[in-house]
């Protein structure tokens, strides 16, 4: 069988073209270099080590601390045609004896370890008698001190480093900043390495974030919606995620708690009830997720405030990890900040301590944002947002409502300036509120003529307010590690002369979610609940979690084009050659039964002859504007400034349009006559696809985007 990485894409994994990012970084690891990559969870991160697992001819070690999620992606590897085995702590001393007997005779390709294992002399000397031909590091911020989950296990890769010097290593992660990053090349000594950067954009994934008011009741509103769907929910202490269980459970709501409390056994149920689609709702603590790899989870929810950006980055990313539309929400009252700064202040070492403040500091800005949400997390990542609106979050989804701030606005800054423009936010607020803490009344600012002045605008909505007042320039924040509230000296003009000032804020709500898209396809529901009740059947039998035997999008995408033969099913999204043998049958016989009930149903979206995998786009959807302007003959730069994304992105819509069966006209796009040639020459050269080759082929003088577009071209031309 061809080792070509397009090839093997198809026939093992069931996809015809890789993610953003995926074809570089595995261009680059065939090279046997060094490579540290950072992606965001959901980004197909595992894909770059799996797939050249399967290029090279030894065996690709994979270390890994989460060894829940160790079974998972064996038995997903294992239902797509590729040996893979792990050794970690749930396994008898047999069965370890076993998988060391399996990896010496080279019949598996891909191992996971859990990094304890590599302090043990005997162990390495197990791997010694290894052939192997790459070494994956999974969570590698896990080595960093710096890092929000610094595993001091990981410190034993410098061994390993040391045992395979001359084996290319590959260090994946989702969340990491720069400073953790040079952490992880300089502990894991990335020799001339290269750091592939993915954007930590989720676009499917929409942010919300809701004042605390009547939670509990604005949270079952949310699970209603998301009935039959997987939900997470996560709160700050253990207490916390029983007395949730118990009150959801008196709702009629199926919930389990998950906390590092439990008995282990109790809490490994519960994971594996969630996993395998026995219960839908998880209610935890952060000690929940990292060894998920569920990625059909629609909802997750923080109850309680996270403690860091990077915390809650990450808990979000296990939303959807399918590329289908799910929900982060966020409940937040500016109280849970003092549980967090309690834990804080137990820390004895000043660095960490300080570290942990600027951090919940961020975290407690992005909740209080009155723009958008996803610009700031991506801002917080060093990335730049790619359009102005991201129409999923909140705050750009918001319906806005203008209100006469005059009178509250001349009261806020009349208390800044009253308690002398040396406290902060919540202290301000405390004073408006008439609140009789102990820093008030030692202070006298109850005495003040601001004191409890206000009394219809609650704490959230006067943080709102501040807010707004901030971006007008009325107010001025001042200090870095405890941020103090100033009037400018705009402030103190509308003060005086006693101006009217309107502000627009969004629209008081209650927690809601609005319809969701279906998915990536328009799809009959009836058959895709038909599909995933086989698909559970199927999976209960061989004892793994539904999503191994087929993802929703593929079920979706199953339930709008109705296979009527094997190779028709071949074409689907998410259907290899070593699932298709084991699978097809039966799905077939669901797909054949439902149209036989159903006369009178045609085909949602069309599956042309000899075409595998293509998306389908919806009318309206984002692709279908880029193709309107193109047929308008705009340029890119036209078309990038008018949908405010960059250039880039508008080659990918063109790239997914083409793969959904669009013919565009696109040869008013290309570089000169000269510069296509050469392009197309080092294409051939190459001997396919790939866009790293032949950018090193032909040097600096030329872009990824004028590649992609010749390479779009010649595809066009070969249908």
């Amino acid at each position: 069988m061809s080792r070509q990485p397009l090839t093997l894409l198809k026939s093992h994994f069931g996809y015809d073209r890789f993610r953003p990012l995926q074809e570089e970084i595995i261009a680059h690891v065939l090279l046997r270099k060094d490579t540290l990559v950072l992606m965001p969870t959901g980004g197909g991160k595992s894909l770059c080590y799996q797939l050249p697992a399967l290029v090279f001819d030894g065996l690709t070690l994979v270390v890994s601390p989460l060894i829940a999620l160790m079974k998972d992606q064996v038995d997903a590897l294992n239902a797509n045609g590729i040996a893979a085995e792990f050794i970690n702590s749930t396994l008898s001393a047999s069965d370890v004896a076993r998988v060391q007997r399996e990896a010496k005779s080279g019949r598996i390709k891909i191992l996971y370890v859990a990094p304890e294992r590599l302090a043990i002399s005997g162990f390495r000397a197990f791997l010694a008698t290894l052939s192997v031909s790459l070494i994956a590091v999974d969570e590698a911020h896990c080595i960093s001190e710096w890092g929000h989950e610094f595993r001091p296990d990981y410190r034993n890769l410098k061994l390993l480093r040391h045992d395979f010097p001359e084996v290319p290593v590959i260090a994946l992660t989702a969340t990491a900043t720069e400073k953790v990053r040079q952490d992880i090349i300089a502990e894991l000594d990335l020799k001339q390495g290269q750091t592939f950067l993915a954007s930590f954009n989720r676009p499917n994934l929409t942010y919300r974030v809701f004042p605390k008011r009547r939670a509990f009741s604005q949270l079952c509103g949310l699970l209603q919606h998301h009935k039959k769907e997987s939900v997470i929910i996560y709160c700050f202490s253990r207490k916390k995620t029983e007395e949730l269980v118990q009150d959801l459970s008196a709702e009629g709501f199926m919930a389990l708690a998950y906390h590092a409390g439990l008995d282990h056994t109790v809490r490994k149920e519960a994971q594996e009830k969630f996993i395998h689609d026995e219960t839908p709702i998880i209610v935890a603590t952060i000690a929940f997720g990292m060894g998920i790899d569920k990625p059909d989870v629609r909802l997750v929810v923080h109850y309680d405030l996270p403690k860091s950006l990077e915390g809650y980055y990450q808990e979000t990313g296990r939303a959807g990890r399918d590329d289908l539309p799910s929900e982060c929400v966020l409940f937040y009252s500016y109280g849970d900040k003092a549980k967090q700064d309690y834990f804080i202040q137990q820390m004895e070492n000043e660095a960490e301590r300080k570290n942990a403040e600027e951090k919940l500091a961020r975290m407690i800005a992005f909740c209080d944002l009155q723009t958008c949400r996803r610009q700031f997390l991506l801002a917080y990542f060093g990335e730049a947002a790619i359009e102005e609106y991201c129409r999923g979050c909140d705050i750009c989804l918001s319906t806005k409502e203008e209100f006469d701030a005059t009178e509250i606005a001349q009261k806020i800054l009349s208390a800044v300036i009253r308690t002398g423009e040396r406290f902060g936010m919540g202290h301000v607020i405390a004073v408006l509120r008439g609140q009789k803490n102990k820093r008030i009344l030692e202070l006298g600012h109850d005495q003040l003529s601001v004191y409890g002045i206000v009394n219809n605008f609650d704490d959230q909505e006067l943080r709102t307010i501040f807010g707004l007042l901030l971006s007008k320039g009325l107010l001025v924040k001042q200090g870095d590690e405890y941020p103090t509230l100033a009037v400018t000296p705009m402030g103190r003009t509308f003060i005086k002369q006693r101006e009217t000032l309107f502000l627009v804020r969004p629209k008081r709500e209650v927690a809601s979610v609005p319809a969701r898209e279906k998915g990536l396809v328009d799809y009959d529901p009836g058959l895709f609940e038909h599909l995933r009740l086989l698909r559970k059947e199927l999976a209960d039998k061989r004892g793994v979690p539904p999503f191994v035997i087929f993802g929703d999008a593929t079920l979706q995408q199953m339930a709008a084009v109705f296979p009527r033969s094997l190779e028709e099913l071949s074409c689907i999204f998410g259907v290899g050659r070593a699932k298709l043998q084991q699978f097809g049958e039966p799905f077939l016989g669901v797909i054949c039964d439902y149209m036989r009930e159903h006369p009178h149903l045609t085909r949602q979206t069309p599956l042309p002859e000899g075409r595998r995998s293509r998306t389908t786009l919806r009318q309206g959807s984002t692709f279908d504007e880029t193709r309107m302007l193109l047929l308008q003959k705009q340029s890119l730069q036209e078309i990038a400034l008018r949908r405010g994304v960059k250039e880039e992105r508008i080659i990918y819509h063109m790239e997914r349009l083409v793969e959904a069966g669009e013919k565009l006209d696109i040869a008013y796009l290309m570089p000169l006559p000269a510069r296509v040639n050469q392009i197309i020459a080092a294409f051939e050269k190459c001997g396919g696809t790939l866009l790293a080759p032949v950018m090193t082929l032909l040097g600096d003088g030329f872009s990824y985007e004028e590649l992609r577009l010749v390479r779009l071209y010649l595809r066009q031309k070969e249908r």
